[in-house]
């Protein structure tokens, strides 16, 4: 896609690319409206949804909804860098899941090809207790192993926001929910069994590269209640500087921080080596910082997401900041309001808002302010 003979990045034109089985309403809004804003910071146009074979001449830059899976797919949508999508590609469909932050439970446990075991090696002290399992066998050995220092989470790899999850505390519930799981699911994306915390912060660990910027972040995330009284996903405070992840640590931290983000380089750096073929210009990593059921104090890396997410908006938003001023520290929040009640601050700059035929009444929008570098 790259326009050969040329140091600068081409004009042409920013087009999302819905490639989802399953594309809610407000993600597709959302996608849309971050679409044309990625389209100004590149001097592109938006012109809407890609259709292989029908794309307008010149550079087309894509924003896929999900991560892209395969050579064949990248090479059928002319992707070959990070300067030709806002989002990533990995070689193999369990690569973009959770499933591949914990070891097998076993050396000759299952595995699908491709499995790595030296990035579970690379990334052993930077992950939390806990096991990846793509049979019913090896996920019922890997709870019970759990199981004998405390309560686990039992994580369904593809599900996002929190949503899915099951908290067990025992054999029966280990079974009752093993029982619940599809097989073929599991076989194909596998199934993540992990330490469960207690008062936990989750920080969020990332990066951004669009055309020629390159920022880096990290930050907080929220919880909020869904229209179902359900505990999901609410939003991101982020910090924002130019640069890579050594920029970030730059700064002024504190040491739970300066934690998150070093995790979050050594797994990013051991998926890149581990897994050829993989490109992502975006990149967020999620770590959490709890008390395990022993009282101990963990920190670890829980999932990668290469596509775009949740935080986005304020990634984006803050690429447009330290365009004009590259020494700024911007801070940059997202917020997810469910219900029509939901308060908008005077400064925001809303995403969506209205009826999700799925969630019910939602709002999204974007808050940004400067720092002092």
């Amino acid at each position: 896609m790259n326009n050969e003979g040329s140091s600068h990045v081409p004009r042409g034109v920013v087009m999302t690319y819905p490639n989802r089985s399953h594309e809610p309403l407000h993600e597709r809004r959302v996608h849309a409206a971050l679409a044309e804003r990625l389209a100004a910071l590149l001097g592109y146009r938006y012109a809407g949804d890609y259709t292989p074979g029908a794309a307008p001449a010149g550079h087309v830059y894509l924003v896929p909804s999900g991560t892209i899976v395969g050579s064949s797919e990248a090479r059928e949508l002319g992707l070959e860098s990070e300067q030709d999508l806002f989002g990533g590609l990995v070689p193999h469909p369990f690569v973009q899941t959770k499933a591949i932050t914990h070891p097998l439970v076993r050396s000759e446990a299952d595995a699908p090809v491709g499995w790595s075991r030296e990035f579970c090696a690379e990334v052993r002290d930077s992950v939390l207790p806990g096991y990846s399992a793509f049979t019913l066998a090896d996920a019922r050995d890997a709870g019970l192993r759990l199981l004998h220092d405390g309560p686990l989470r039992l994580k369904p790899v593809r599900a996002t926001g929190g949503r899915g999850q099951v908290e067990v505390a025992d054999q029966a519930a280990l079974d009752q929910a093993l029982a619940e799981l599809d097989a073929h699911e599991l076989e194909t994306y596998g199934l993540v069994l992990e330490s469960n915390l207690d008062q936990v912060t989750t920080f969020s660990v990332g990066q951004v590269r669009v055309g020629e910027q390159l920022a880096s972040y990290y930050g907080t995330q929220r919880l909020t209640e869904d229209n179902g009284g359900q505990q999901v996903y609410g939003g991101s405070d982020l910090v924002v500087v130019s640069g890579d992840f050594d920029a970030l640590l730059r700064c002024e931290l504190d040491d739970a921080t300066r934690l998150a983000i070093r995790q979050a380089q050594v797994y990013d750096r051991a998926a890149r080596s581990a897994y050829r073929g993989l490109i992502a210009s975006r990149r967020n990593y999620d770590i959490a910082q709890g008390v395990d059921p022993r009282g101990r104090l963990c920190s670890g890396v829980l999932e990668q997401s290469w596509r775009i997410g949740g935080a986005s908006g304020a990634e984006i938003a803050a690429l447009g900041l330290l365009r004009e001023d590259p020494a700024r520290v911007v801070r940059a929040a997202t917020r997810e309001c469910y219900g029509e009640g939901c308060a908008i601050p005077p400064n925001a700059e809303v995403l969506f808002r209205g009826e999700d035929a799925e969630v019910g009444f939602l709002t999204k929008y974007v808050v940004l302010e400067h720092g002092n570098p």
